[in-house]
């Protein structure tokens, strides 16, 4: 039942929150109310703040995450039923990416419309069944119900040993802020595909075929960078980590404030990771290609914050790109290409917010 302290008036709504303090919301509450568990340890409320909760088994965590996709929000028309069943996976699995831990099985709810057709239901288990195989783990069972737009919500469940499991809390001042990949690209991708259908035409006309057909499959068909999680964290090198489906802004947020060494963040424009593709797009919609990266979601890259001894030999070993440091200022900051600082403000997608 709600709770009778609140202090916010009876008349808020979720709109005027947002997902993410939603979640807090949920969380101030949680350590409380928590049963006197042995699975329960200090890293299992810790990781309240991540993506992923950790659930004492030892000399190891069971990592487990869940994640939930609808029709009308995250799954576009161009997409393919197997592209659909792909998609819940990876999202999944990206979690657990971001904290090192290597997926032993995942479970799948479907809320299914009464005329969905049979062969697009194959098609969306196809692609299910394939991510899973990619990711070396199992489907292990799930749900199904009737409902009135596609639901997917995925279940996923990862091993991580505890003294190598990457979590949000850890940045450092001096450590290197990185990132697995170029940004913004998914974005571009989604930018096209939602478009009006004439803009649409007119980009098809405008844009090169290989740009149309790289920021397509980015959109599509997003990888989770699990390989490199589990052995980043093998490394011992990485000091907080998380992934990014929200935008680097917004990410980068959280890990400052999850912080427990009053971190702040200076990003660097110049080093940001952007493909001349999204570039190209960025252009034909006159829009600042740095907005991609900064507040867009759905890249699924890792960012990552990591000692600065290490970072050099790591950088080469797995392709990463500075884009930043980590400072004791306590703020977010961006400095821009003519050498300007300025406050870098830590929004990015979120559900339930007022548009």
């Amino acid at each position: 039942m709600p709770s009778q302290d609140s202090k916010h008036p009876k008349n808020l709504k979720i709109s005027n929150i947002g997902e993410k303090n939603l979640i807090k919301r949920l969380l101030s509450r949680s350590r409380a109310s928590q049963p006197n568990s042995p699975f329960f340890d200090e890293f299992y409320f810790k990781s309240l703040s991540d993506d992923a909760a950790l659930i004492d088994l030892g000399d190891k965590y069971l990592v487990v995450t869940s994640d939930l996709l609808l029709e009308s929000s995250h799954l576009p028309s161009d997409m393919s039923p197997e592209d659909m069943g792909r998609k819940v996976v990876t999202v999944n699995v990206s979690d657990l990416a971001a904290m090192g831990a290597k997926p032993i099985g995942f479970m799948l709810s479907l809320g299914l419309p009464e005329d969905l057709p049979l062969n697009e239901f194959d098609g969306i288990m196809e692609g299910v069944l394939k991510s899973c195989q990619d990711y070396e783990m199992g489907l292990m069972g799930g749900d199904t119900n009737q409902a009135d737009e596609l639901i997917l919500s995925g279940t996923c469940l990862g091993i991580a040993y505890k003294n190598k499991v990457l979590m949000k809390e850890g940045a450092r001042p001096g450590n290197v802020v990185a990132v697995t990949g170029p940004l913004g690209v998914a974005a571009a991708g989604f930018e096209f595909l939602l478009s009006p259908p004439l803009v649409k035409e007119n980009l098809k006309k405008e844009l090169k075929t290989s740009t149309l057909k790289f920021i397509h499959k980015k959109a599509i068909q997003p990888h989770a960078r699990l390989k490199e999680g589990i052995s980043l964290a093998n490394t011992g090198a990485v000091t907080s980590a998380t992934d990014i489906t929200d935008g680097l802004a917004s990410e980068v947020g959280e890990l400052l404030e999850a912080s427990k060494n009053s971190a702040g963040i200076t990003l660097f424009e110049t080093m940001i990771p952007i493909t001349p593709e999204v570039e190209e797009l960025a252009a034909a919609l006159d829009q600042d290609p740095l907005d991609f990266a900064l507040y867009y979601g759905e890249d699924f890259e890792l960012l990552l914050t990591i000692e600065k001894d290490e970072f050099e030999h790591l950088k080469d070993e797995f392709r990463l790109h500075q884009v930043g440091v980590v400072t004791d200022s306590g703020k977010m900051e961006i400095i821009d290409k003519d050498g300007k600082t300025n406050i870098l403000e830590g929004k990015g997608y979120q559900h339930f917010v007022n548009k």
